[in-house]
């Protein structure tokens, strides 16, 4: 089953988080606390959205969390899927198709017309699982990212405006 998550369920998609970014062998990289995802998902503001995936005894065993962009080419937002996991010993059980059909009916029902995602090139049953879905790979684009000090270095140079 898939449900909205709410605030009850901070620490559990916590939890979750950390064990994605051990899967992917980056778990120094995760210190968003659960303070940050509670504030995110369920501030004042909300600038992301979380599902959870439950198997049949109501036990949590994925989540999604998303947000939305926007395609000029389309004039119409999107949703960008920031991360989806699903415990290992609940893989193969469908979870992780329907946390996806679930944000694709959402885009469906809003009039957006992209769903997007990044996945590691050395993912392969993760690639294998999306690409059986029917999603493709947009082989002509990189990624790129600033963090850390390079993004402190521009913006610590940004004037504010250009007038």
């Amino acid at each position: 089953m898939i449900r909205d998550a709410t605030p009850a369920d901070v620490p559990v998609l916590h939890a979750m988080i950390r064990e994605l970014a051990t899967y992917e062998k980056c778990p120094d990289e995760a210190r968003a606390t659960q303070a940050q995802l509670r504030e995110a998902l369920f501030g004042e503001r909300p600038a992301a959205f979380a599902h959870l995936a439950e198997d049949a005894t109501g036990a949590p065993v994925g989540f999604s969390i998303w947000f939305l962009n926007f395609s000029t080419w389309r004039g119409t937002h999107g949703v960008y899927l920031e991360d989806l996991y699903v415990r290992p010993e609940a893989r193969g059980g469908g979870h992780g198709r329907a946390l996806l059909a679930e944000l694709a009916r959402i885009c469906v029902a809003r009039g957006y017309e992209r769903l997007e995602w990044s996945v590691l090139n050395w993912n392969a049953p993760t690639i294998a699982f999306y690409e059986s879905l029917g999603a493709r790979p947009q082989d002509e684009w990189t990624v790129y990212r600033l963090t850390d000090g390079a993004l402190s270095g521009l913006g610590g140079q940004a004037t504010g405006g250009l007038g």
